[in-house]
């Protein structure tokens, strides 16, 4: 059975990685949702995707130079709806998947540190249950940290290219997420071979879709396709 997992949410019809995106997977059957942390000056776990977040009203703030109070007294850029929306705390990320019963896809933005780490599912164990939450980070150090501070929690590499760390990823028993336009029935076959799950990202055509099921993977992400009926 392949997971389909909302890619920081439902972002396809809703402004990505907040509370609205996030309660619309839900709702509109995904298996899992997909997020981005990142730590803001003073200390509190934030959903956004890049550095800065950005606003209504044309301005951005740099999330790890702003404090929380800062980045949330003015309502999101929203490309979607006319909902107000405000910066979405990892803590909020968390009640939500566990009120649906979601697999949590979390993907470290950047280097964090052993507090930031411990932080973060800490948090996790308390509000949900950490054997529904995957990290995900491009940086292999934070894998290794993370592992050696939560040996039960999934640990999965993202990578956009077929790299040395994906060949790492085997040697540690860490799993992998993959751009789907890089992942080969060979890769496949390794990590299957070894137990280890494979994800891939980002299905958002009808083409990349049937292109991932034909491999056999573990999990799908995808702005669009949040269940095995499609939209």
């Amino acid at each position: 059975m392949i997971c389909f997992i909302a890619h920081r949410g439902y972002s396809g019809r809703y402004q990505m990685n907040t509370e609205e995106a996030f309660l619309k997977a839900v709702a509109h059957g995904s298996g899992g949702i997909e997020t981005d942390v990142r730590v803001t000056a003073d200390g509190v776990l934030v959903v956004n995707h890049d550095d800065a977040a950005k606003f209504a009203d044309g301005t951005e703030l740099d999330v790890a130079t702003s404090t929380y109070a800062e980045l949330t007294a003015k309502p999101l850029l929203n490309r979607f709806t006319d909902t107000d929306l405000r910066v979405c705390t990892f803590r909020r990320y968390l009640e939500i998947c566990r009120d649906g019963n979601m697999v949590c896809f979390i993907e470290f933005k950047g280097v964090f540190t052993d507090e930031q780490i411990n932080a973060a599912f800490e948090l996790a164990r308390e509000v949900y249950d950490l054997k529904m939450c995957s990290l995900q980070s491009f940086e292999f150090d934070n894998l290794i940290r993370t592992h050696k501070a939560f040996p039960e929690l999934q640990i999965m590499l993202t990578s956009g290219e077929i790299n040395a760390d994906v060949d790492r990823c085997l040697e540690y028993g860490f799993d992998i997420d993959m751009y789907y336009g890089c992942c080969t029935p060979e890769i496949v076959e390794k990590f299957h071979a070894k137990g280890l799950k494979v994800a891939l990202w980002t299905a958002n055509t009808k083409e990349a879709l049937d292109a991932c099921v034909a491999l056999g993977v573990d999990y799908i992400e995808s702005d669009l396709f949040c269940g095995p009926d499609g939209e």
